[in-house]
């Protein structure tokens, strides 16, 4: 492998390392801020319990997040340096902003969030855990608008060197044309992940004992996250589609398999392995005219193939086209979980149903696959460029030889795989403890010594 691979594989690794870290820490945060509101508008000991228990999984995997970020950072002056140098003066600001606005106001609320339960009075410490809830966002407002531009770049002039320089107004490169749409489809990803992790953790505690009120309402706030947002995404990831089909087609059609062009309708391909060097999809099993009906809302319309783009344009369509399938996949497995919950609640039954409970154990993880599969789908699908349709990725990299960053990416592996591994360890193992069970505050002490009358318990098999 010469230098851009290995420049590349380094990248995807540490990226999906942490792209992981913020899609938890994005949902975690504002289900810490909505425990904490529960708390204090009902006095219910319960919220309180598993904010503490929460907390301590926050804090890791914030940790954590903050770590691998400032990898990415160091790759774009290493091995990147020529994008850098291109892409600075637009992008630049824009993770500067990043940093001045989302990282501070978690850096300066986390403090407070973490320590401050018995030394400040409760408004204020939900107002830290809000500030860290909105400083999560922000953080990813301002990513995606970096990512957003390098799939739609515009707002951009071109210098005399050949650097991309922003034009006269900063609010066309910032809300670029895909944008919102990969923010909405992102952030949603990101409360699903953590709907689904604290879902299967609520399982699981659920399976030992399912009168524990801690697990029995940690899995009725997740399951409520799965049934209303879910169906939510699918059709978010639908408008992002049809987004991606005006701004980037050959994405669509590496992700729908079409080699071929279809001027009287496309067909969706379920499954089959896509041949690029015969352009072709070995073994499809197809339905007719469906892509059309689903990309147009017609099922004659035509759609046009990869066989308009060049060889040399056409992203990796195997990988596009798979991790599609698995993205997709996930989302409706995550949308019929709901569905069931839902069913299950209406039957009262939702806290006696031990197959739904093992279902949402085995779907613990799908968060984070589903986001690692839609990850690859939009930056393998952008290739071979880096900013889309004007700078090649081949362009872009820093002339190393591969040994170097061979070295580097070596050493990346193995120190991810032991520091982060530990850190995975430790946050299975905090899961592993079922939530206490008893009635206190934030502070741990007694609810009623804190003049707070706890609400009645909720009753055996009645829908929380």
């Amino acid at each position: 492998m010469d230098a851009l691979i290995l420049a590349r594989a380094q990248f995807a690794f540490t990226v999906s390392f942490h792209f992981l870290l913020p899609a938890f820490t994005i949902g975690l945060a504002s289900f810490l801020a909505v425990l904490e509101v529960l708390w204090l508008r009902t006095g219910r000991g319960v919220y309180a319990n598993l904010y503490r228990y929460w907390l301590k999984i926050f804090a890791v995997v914030f940790a954590m997040g903050v770590v691998s970020g400032l990898v990415m950072s160091y790759q774009f002056g290493t091995n990147w340096s020529v994008f850098s140098d291109k892409a600075g003066p637009v992008i630049g600001p824009l993770m500067a902003y990043e940093v001045l606005t989302a990282f501070f106001l978690e850096a300066g609320f986390l403090g407070v969030m973490l320590f401050g339960i018995n030394k400040v009075g409760r408004g204020l410490h939900f107002v830290a855990t809000f500030a860290v809830a909105v400083g999560t966002f922000i953080s990813a407002f301002w990513i995606l608008a970096v990512n957003s531009w390098m799939q739609t770049p515009v707002g951009y002039e071109i210098g005399a060197n050949g650097q991309f320089l922003p034009g006269p107004s900063w609010a066309a490169i910032i809300f670029n044309p895909s944008f919102p749409y990969r923010l909405v489809h992102t952030v949603l990803a990101a409360y699903l992940t953590t709907a689904f992790a604290v879902g299967g953790v609520g399982a699981w505690h659920l399976l030992k004992d399912r009168t524990n009120p801690g697990a029995r309402t940690m899995f009725s706030m997740a399951m409520w996250m799965a049934t209303l947002v879910a169906p939510v995404q699918i059709l978010a990831g639908d408008a992002h589609g049809l987004n991606t089909l005006e701004h980037q087609p050959a994405k669509v059609m590496a992700m729908e398999g079409h080699f071929q062009s279809h001027p009287d309708g496309a067909p969706l391909i379920l499954f089959g392995w896509p041949d690029q060097q015969a352009q072709t999809v070995r073994g499809a099993v197809e339905i007719p005219k469906a892509s059309s009906l689903i990309l147009k809302h017609d099922p004659d319309a035509p759609l046009k193939g990869l066989d308009t783009i060049a060889r040399a344009d056409q992203p990796p369509v195997v990988i596009v086209f798979w991790a599609f399938r698995i993205m997709v996949g996930i989302g409706l497995a995550m949308a019929g979980l709901g569905l069931w919950a839902l069913i299950a609640r209406l039957r009262r039954r939702l806290f006696d149903t031990p197959l739904l409970h093992r279902l949402a154990v085995a779907m613990g993880p799908a968060g984070f696959v589903a986001v690692l599969a839609g990850w690859a789908v939009t930056e393998t699908g952008r290739q071979p460029y880096t900013v889309y349709g004007l700078l090649r990725t081949v362009d872009s990299a820093s002339p190393l030889d591969a040994p170097a960053v061979a070295a580097s990416l070596a050493a990346f592996a193995v120190v991810y795989f032991t520091v982060f591994g530990a850190g995975l360890w430790y946050v299975l193992k905090l899961m592993a403890k079922p939530p206490h069970a008893g009635e206190s505050g934030l502070d741990g002490a007694p609810i009623r010594s804190a003049g707070i009358t706890p609400a009645p318990a909720v009753a055996e098999g009645a829908p929380a």
